[in-house]
Order: C-alpha cells, then structure tokens, then sequence
C-alpha cells in the first residue's frame, strides 16, 4: 500500500525531473511551500485528498486504482526495485 512518506518522495521526484523548484510548483498547485517541502520530506502528518489531486494535477500525474489482489508488482514494489538498482550504479 502506497503511503504519504512514498507520495512525499514520488511528487519529489516528478518535481526535480520537470525541473520546478518546491515555489514553482506550489504556485501550480495552489498550495503553500510548506506543504510542498513537509510532504516531500515526510513531516506532513495528513494531507486531503484535494491537495494531493492538486499536486498530481500541477505534475501532470494521475491516481489509479485498482483491486489489492492484482497481480502485477506494486508502485512500491517497482519504486524499490528502481532503489535496488540505483544503488548498483553508484557501487561501480
């Protein structure tokens, strides 16, 4: 199951590949810097739906859901396997 602290790194990391600073894109979104820099650095406690779908929306990005049961490989399960390999880069 995706969580807040997984969002927090993937809206990071769609923001730095777009090139927006944390000010750029809380502009789009229509939220506070503060909420950008805390969501994205895991202090943000909770934060609703409308904000996420903004920031979603401001990166160009959507949420799609699908049953639990599914058996194709989770965004976690992808995002680590990403982290697994990056990490064999940086060993070479």
């Amino acid at each position: 199951m995706l969580d807040l602290i997984s969002i927090g790194n993937l809206i990071a990391e769609r923001r730095k590949t777009l090139k927006l600073s944390q000010s750029e894109l809380a502009r789009k979104a229509g939220l506070s810097r503060a909420t950008i820099d805390a969501l994205e650095n895991g202090r943000a406690g909770e934060l609703g739906f409308s904000k996420v779908t903004k920031l979603l929306t401001a990166l160009g990005l959507e949420l799609t859901l699908r049953p639990a049961s599914s058996q194709r490989p989770t965004l976690d399960e992808l995002m680590q396997e990403d982290r697994d390999d990056k990490s064999l880069d940086r060993r070479r």
